[in-house]
């Protein structure tokens, strides 16, 4: 669904002195494979270059905003604990597996794939406590979300970080009452992982044109979080859905953006082509705008119902013809 007159790109704000280009932290153009280094939204304390933007950008959210951050906030003091003395003895990796994937729908997940940690999915200098991620995704409610790019669909947008949060602090206490250590991550900030290369990996979806992923159930109108433990757990693999077979014909996104931030191709980033939203074009419209959330709204993915007849399509129609 496309929004209504959507905000203009001039800005009340900008910077006396530029910072280095965000898309080019990011690995853009680069055929060389290396992690991602932070560069917006930073949990980790580290000094960034595009940190004035981002402070700017958590003094200008409302209330109705703010109020769902701080109860996250609040909450995440529980995303790490005492591990139970006692241990489960009879684990059985898919077994363990399937018990994760029922405790967590239980909780309230709209998705769950687990995978094991690799290095595209670590920032520079960093590293997990945990070799395996439980990746949690949770759906938001489309009725809020076709209000993008306003405030209504911000409040959306993190309440649902809140709630999926929720789940994965929740779903780490349990694990730890097993006798296994397990530490949620429910940051919508960026801390030590990236969310995106995981949840890919663990089978919940594959990346669009809008540099967000897709799911086959909820299109990219969804949030993640993510449990890491070292309990023995049996892992998913990627799900090919067909997401490339309609993003590379298809403009929505494209035309629908506002800065001109996606891309019609693929980009090489850090050693690998996929597809990439330009920051520096992005990155002051979210400010300016709640957050935006244009491209995942415009997205025929995002249709309420579409995406299983979709995928089912495109898939059937690449069978035959593979060319």
């Amino acid at each position: 669904m496309r929004p209504d007159s959507p905000p203009d790109t001039t800005y009340a704000f900008g910077y006396r002195e530029p910072p280095p280009s965000g898309s080019a932290i990011n690995g853009h153009g680069e055929r060389e494979k290396r992690r991602a280094r932070h560069v917006f939204h930073n949990a980790t304390g580290e000094k960034l270059d595009w940190e004035a933007l981002d402070g700017f950008f958590s003094f200008i959210n409302p209330w109705s905003v703010v109020r769902h951050m701080l109860v996250n906030s609040w909450r995440l003091r529980r995303q790490d604990g005492p591990v139970a003395r006692t241990r489960e003895t009879n684990v059985e990796p898919s077994s363990m597996a399937a018990m994760v994937k029922e405790k967590a729908m239980g909780l309230g997940a709209s998705l769950v794939g687990i995978t094991t940690i690799e290095e595209d999915a670590l920032y520079e200098g960093l590293e997990a406590p945990y070799p395996t991620a439980i990746c949690i995704g949770l759906k938001m409610d489309r009725d809020e979300m076709v209000h993008v790019p306003q405030e209504r669909a911000a409040v959306e947008v993190m309440r649902a970080y809140k709630e999926v949060s929720r789940i994965a602090i929740e779903l780490s206490e349990h694990i730890r009452s097993l006798g296994y250590p397990a530490k949620a991550y429910g940051n919508p900030n960026s801390t030590e992982i990236l969310h995106i290369p995981l949840a890919i990996r663990a089978g919940l979806g594959q990346l669009g044109k809008h540099g967000s992923l897709i799911s086959k159930e909820h299109g990219s109108n969804f949030r993640l979080a993510a449990v890491l433990t070292d309990l023995p757990l049996s892992v998913d693999g990627p799900a090919d859905i067909g997401v490339d077979d309609l993003c590379a014909s298809c403009r929505r996104c494209v035309i629908d953006c506002p800065p001109d931030a996606i891309h019609e191709s693929k980009q090489w980033v850090r050693g690998v082509e996929r597809w990439y939203v330009d920051f520096d074009k992005c990155v002051p419209y979210f400010v300016k705008t709640y957050g935006c959330a244009i491209c995942i709204e415009v997205c025929p993915w995002s249709e309420p119902g579409k995406g299983p007849a979709l995928s089912s399509l495109l898939l059937e129609k690449r069978s035959k013809d593979p060319g």
